[in-house]
């Protein structure tokens, strides 16, 4: 981290307003905006926190991207989970460093990325996605962020229920599909006795027919929770709540698996 920004890797500028942009460091490149121009190279070799004007007078400071600014920046296809909500995921279905996961829905990738620094070198990370263009958008977006796909992680086409079926063993279950309860019995074989299930919902509607299911199943103590966050606008002269905050983007269901008989 300490290290000179360089060519290959990506930089977030932050412009007097706070605005962010997202950029991929090339030598010789030159980055356009609408208040002038940039070039690459006054940024290459730099280091973080570096301010640069553009051709028109405008000051950029740049930094490595956080991850957070990296989900909200990067290409998707299909709908990214949120930071704020990532951060509750990773937490509640205790994803630690040598875990195993197993997850459905790779989608745009911001969650499986997730997974992925949690568990550590020593984890793994096995994601399922149906749809070929969510996991060719995903394979995308995690070497983006990673420079390569990581060796803890392998991307798979289909249906999470065939994981059920084969010899690996999971610790942890994290869901993004619209119809989890699908595939709660073919999974479950596949799991650690006590392992953690995850989900992630949108609407009512498909959280009541999860939950309903879920008991069924094998799993028990199921908590259910949204995530609101309410940023603050602090100056001299006040401090308030900002005029919009970002409410209900999902919701979190979390159980634990019970061991047979």
């Amino acid at each position: 981290m300490s290290a000179p920004l360089e060519p290959g890797e990506q930089v977030l500028l932050i412009d007097q307003r706070d605005r962010t942009y997202l950029v991929m460091l090339e030598a010789g490149a030159v980055y356009h905006t609408h208040a002038g121009t940039l070039a690459h190279d006054h940024l290459i070799d730099r280091p973080e926190g570096t301010r640069v004007l553009t051709s028109r007078g405008m000051v950029l400071t740049a930094f490595r991207p956080r991850f957070a600014d990296y989900v909200l920046k990067m290409p998707r296809g299909a709908q990214v989970v949120y930071p704020k909500d990532l951060g509750p995921i990773v937490v509640y279905a205790d994803v630690f460093p040598g875990a195993r996961v197993l997850e459905a829905g790779t989608g745009s990738g911001a969650l499986t990325i997730a997974l992925c620094r949690a568990v550590g070198e020593q984890g793994r990370v096995v994601s399922y996605d149906v749809r070929p263009e969510h996991r060719d958008r995903a394979i995308t977006n995690v070497e983006g962020f990673f420079g390569k796909l990581p060796d803890r992680l392998e991307l798979r086409e289909g249906d999470v229920a065939e994981a059920g079926a084969g010899p690996d063993r999971f610790d942890r279950l994290v869901l993004d599909v619209p119809e989890p309860w699908g595939p709660l019995e073919a999974v479950r074989p596949a799991l650690e006795p006590g392992a953690v299930l995850c989900a992630y919902l949108p609407t009512t509607g498909q959280l009541q027919q999860l939950v309903l299911a879920l008991p069924a199943a094998g799993f028990v103590h199921l908590e259910t929770f949204e995530v609101l966050k309410r940023s603050w606008h602090v100056t001299e002269r006040s401090v308030r709540p900002d005029h919009r905050m970002v409410g209900h983007t999902g919701f979190l269901t979390v159980a634990r698996v019970v061991q047979p008989g």
